[in-house]
C-alpha cells in the first residue's frame, strides 16, 4: 500500500438537480478524489481554503487516512461553484464560478510529501501541475486530469505536462477535443503520442474505456434507478482507480482492469446522493459487494 499525493481544489458547491437542491456543501476535485482513494490507500492532500472553511467542514476528512499537512489556509473566501443539472443529467449549466483564494493558489508540496510514489494532478492549470512535478522526486506513477478549458486555452502548457505523465484520465468529449479525432480509438492513440502510456476515457452512463498500447479494456456503467447528483463523479472515479492501483503490489494488466472497475464502483456510489454524502458513509464491505455486481454485468459463457 503506497501513499498517493493529490493536488487540486477543495471548494464549496451549490447544486441543483431534478432530485433537489443543496447549498454550500464541501466539494472540489481533491475532496472527491481523496475520499474515494482513502478507502484503498493513504492520501496526501495539497489544496487551499479560505478562513471561512472551519473545523466543521474539515470533519468530512475525519476517520480516513488523509494527511492534511498540505492544506493551506489563507485569508479570504474558499473557491465556490454553483451548477444546475437538467433532466438529462449529462447537461449542466454553471451558474457561477468564484475562484476566490484558489485564484492565487501556488501548490507548496510539504517536504514529507515529496517522496510520494504516486501523484494525481487534479483539474488545475497545467502550469501549476508542472510546478507540482518539479517539487516531487521521481514518482513511479503520475496521473493527470484536465478539462476543455485548459485544452482550448493553454494547449502549450498542457502538452508540456502531458509529456511527463503516465496516465491521462479525461472524458470522451475532452479526448476528441485534445486529439482532433472523432473516433475514440484514434483519439487515444493520438493522445498517447503526446506522452501518457495509458489513456482512461470516461464515457458517463456508457462506462469507461482504457487503452494501453494496442490493448483495450472497457467497463460498463452500473445501471442505477436513482441518480441524484453527478457532481464529482469523475474525480471519484479517479480516486477509486488510482487508490486501487496504489494498494496493489504490482501494476499488471489484470490489476489495471480491476482499478477501472474500482473507480466505476466508487463513482456509482457518489452519484446516488448529493455531494460527498454517500462517500462519507461508504465502507470496504459495500465497495466489495458492488464490485461483485460489476463482475456479474460482464460475465458470460464462451460460444
Amino acid at each position: 500500500m503506497q501513499p498517493v499525493l493529490t493536488v487540486g481544489s477543495v471548494a464549496f458547491d451549490s447544486i441543483k438537480t431534478p432530485a433537489g437542491e443543496v447549498s454550500r456543501v464541501v466539494g472540489g476535485a481533491a475532496t472527491y478524489f481523496s475520499l474515494a482513494a482513502s478507502l484503498f490507500t493513504p492520501v496526501r492532500l495539497v489544496a487551499v481554503v479560505g478562513d471561512d472553511f472551519g473545523p466543521g467542514h474539515l470533519r468530512i476528512f475525519d476517520g480516513r487516512p488523509i494527511d492534511l499537512s498540505g492544506l493551506q489556509r489563507v485569508a479570504g473566501e474558499t473557491f465556490r461553484w454553483r451548477g444546475e443539472y437538467h433532466h438529462d443529467l449529462n447537461q449542466r449549466d454553471t451558474i457561477y464560478t468564484e475562484l476566490n483564494v484558489f485564484d492565487a493558489f501556488r501548490p507548496r508540496i510539504p517536504a514529507a510529501f515529496r517522496d510520494s510514489p504516486i501523484v494525481f494532478l487534479a483539474n488545475i492549470h497545467p502550469a501549476l501541475q508542472l510546478e507540482v512535478l518539479d517539487q516531487v522526486a521521481s514518482p513511479r506513477l503520475v496521473a493527470l486530469d484536465t478539462m476543455n478549458y485548459w485544452i482550448e486555452g493553454t494547449p502549450d502548457a498542457l502538452r508540456r505536462v502531458l509529456a511527463r505523465v503516465h496516465v491521462l484520465i479525461i472524458n470522451d468529449e475532452e479526448a476528441r477535443q485534445l486529439s482532433g479525432e472523432r473516433n475514440l480509438v484514434a483519439a487515444a492513440r493520438a493522445i498517447r503520442a503526446l506522452g501518457p502510456r495509458r489513456v482512461v476515457i470516461k464515457r458517463g452512463e456508457h462506462g469507461v474505456l482504457m487503452t494501453s498500447g494496442e490493448r483495450f479494456f472497457a467497463a460498463p456503467a452500473m445501471p442505477l434507478e436513482v441518480v441524484c447528483d453527478p457532481t464529482g463523479a469523475g474525480d471519484t472515479f479517479a480516486g477509486g482507480f488510482i487508490g486501487y492501483l496504489a494498494s496493489a503490489p504490482q501494476m499488471t494488466d489484470a490489476v489495471l482492469a480491476q482499478a477501472v472497475v474500482a473507480g466505476s464502483t466508487m463513482a456509482s456510489f457518489a452519484v446516488q446522493e448529493f455531494g460527498v454524502d454517500r462517500l462519507l458513509r461508504l465502507d470496504k464491505a459495500a465497495v466489495a459487494a458492488r464490485f461483485g455486481e460489476f463482475r456479474q454485468l460482464t460475465q458470460f459463457e464462451p460460444l
